[in-house]
């Protein structure tokens, strides 16, 4: 029974990172280029690409406390509290 509800866990926070890591990158990409250094945050590429790794990475390993696993929701986690709310609100600002 506690290996049931282990391997539950388990799966469901992968599922959260995967999916976290996921918006993450498809938000980075509908964003404006221009936006990124407008917001003194790295370029948009960098930002795709770090994502877009933390979504591969989680995806082909599936092991979410994996150094991979935790890096990557480390990096969708920064990018979605730290870089997104700033774009959003610089562009809310432009019109």
């Amino acid at each position: 029974m506690l290996y049931q509800t282990q391997n539950i866990a388990y799966l469901l926070l992968t599922i959260l990172i995967v999916g976290l890591s996921g918006f993450a990158f498809i938000d980075c990409v509908r964003r404006p280029s221009q936006a990124f250094p407008a917001v003194s945050r790295q370029t948009k590429v960098l930002w795709l690409v770090l994502t877009g790794i933390a979504t591969l990475a989680n995806l082909a390993i599936g092991d979410p406390l994996s150094i991979f696993g935790i890096a990557g929701a480390v990096i969708a986690l920064v990018y979605l509290f730290d870089v997104r709310p700033r774009i959003i609100e610089i562009l809310n600002n432009r019109w």
